[in-house]
């Protein structure tokens, strides 16, 4: 059913309670996962000697932490792919969802209500609604979100 299962993961994060959901599918369906970071540093808008180390920090987070996830299913059996993108998060995941062949999309959702979702708007919701394949959300504990 499903061969091909795309994991969001947030640079930087240390936690994201999506990947054993992702890695249970994955046993199941003996598929692929590819995790994906989306590095979106607004390096276009960022003026002055600090944008560039601020980008470079972010990236490196991105790495650390799509090797992280990749190297956590690898060793739990499963064939893991793992990728840094730059762009708008949701352009990233959209553009994946294509590229990788996805037939379903496991990605974390925080829990963020009033003035702080109008102003920071949710990836997770937005891929929910314009997701071609399904879409698993996975609530973050309260002490990671």
């Amino acid at each position: 059913m499903y061969d091909d299962i795309l994991l969001p993961v947030a640079p930087g994060s240390a936690a994201n309670d999506a990947v054993p959901h992702a890695r249970s599918l994955a046993e199941r369906y003996g598929a692929t996962v590819h995790v994906v970071s989306a590095v979106d540093t607004l390096e276009h808008t960022l003026a002055g000697p600090r944008a560039g180390a601020f980008a470079e920090r972010v990236e490196a987070g991105a790495e650390r932490r799509v090797e992280t996830v990749t190297e956590e299913l690898e060793a739990a059996g499963i064939d893991a792919v793992g990728s840094v993108i730059h762009g708008d998060p949701l352009r990233v995941i959209e553009n994946a969802i294509g590229d990788t062949g996805a037939d379903i999309v496991v990605m974390p959702t925080h829990t963020r209500t009033g003035l702080q979702r109008v102003l920071l708007g949710s990836v997770t919701e937005k891929v929910v609604r314009t997701s071609p394949v399904p879409v698993v959300t996975v609530p973050m504990a309260d002490d990671e979100a």
